[in-house]
């Protein structure tokens, strides 16, 4: 899931950029409404935690822009104001949740985690290919009835490739959506991650590495 922070207050955006990124999100991090407006314009993010009071372009603008723009980006915005009218005010101009600060981290994680959930396509609640199978909710996954013990970017990466289906998913998109923009585009992360996570599921394989294209779920032929 990629995920962009919009926070002026610098510790408290960096915080729970840092904190999203140990739940296995690839999230960017930016301190005002023009910063955010620009990353929105070359990348699409599941899910954007926006802070409504923002130095540049208000935080109300980019949460008009962002659900003008038809990306399908989904709007967590947060403020200190906790009314009612307040939240009625965040919603009515395209947030698809409002949390008043101060929030409780996992109240956070758990939003973020229902709004990327409505901004991706359909898929299963339990995602499986043969004996693998994988719980995006409850974040756990089990190869032969054997729980996997994964890393949070070795499980992104395994749900990425199951949600797939049978279609390839290129190192570029494994970047974009596991990672975040701080990713050299030249790294092995994803080969690495690729690798290790073959290890922990055992024979026989089940990630096929595509010449010239990337990985997907399938025994290799």
């Amino acid at each position: 899931m990629r995920v962009l922070v919009v926070e002026d207050f610098e510790v408290l955006a960096r915080a729970i950029g840092t904190g999203l990124r140990r739940e296995g999100m690839a999230v960017d991090v930016v301190l005002d409404g023009d910063d955010a407006l620009a990353h929105l314009a070359g990348t699409r993010y599941d899910v954007v935690v926006l802070d409504r009071d923002l130095p540049g372009t208000p935080g109300d603008d980019v949460c008009r822009d962002i659900a003008a723009g038809g990306a399908g980006s989904r709007v967590l915005m947060l403020t200190a104001a906790g009314t009612v009218r307040d939240r009625v005010e965040g919603l009515g101009l395209g947030a698809d949740d409002y949390l008043p600060k101060p929030f409780d981290f996992t109240e956070l994680v758990a939003r973020v985690r229902a709004l990327g959930r409505r901004s991706a396509p359909a898929v299963p609640p339990v995602l499986q290919a043969e004996d693998l199978t994988l719980d995006p909710s409850r974040r756990v996954a089990f190869r032969g009835g054997r729980r996997l013990e994964l890393t949070p970017k070795e499980f992104a990466l395994l749900e990425c490739l199951l949600a797939a289906g049978d279609r390839v998913v290129s190192t570029e998109q494994l970047l974009e959506r596991v990672w975040d923009e701080a990713a050299n585009p030249f790294t092995t992360a994803v080969k690495t991650t690729v690798r290790r996570l073959r290890a922990k599921l055992g024979e026989p394989p089940v990630i096929e590495t595509v010449r010239e294209g990337g990985y997907r779920i399938g025994v290799p032929r």
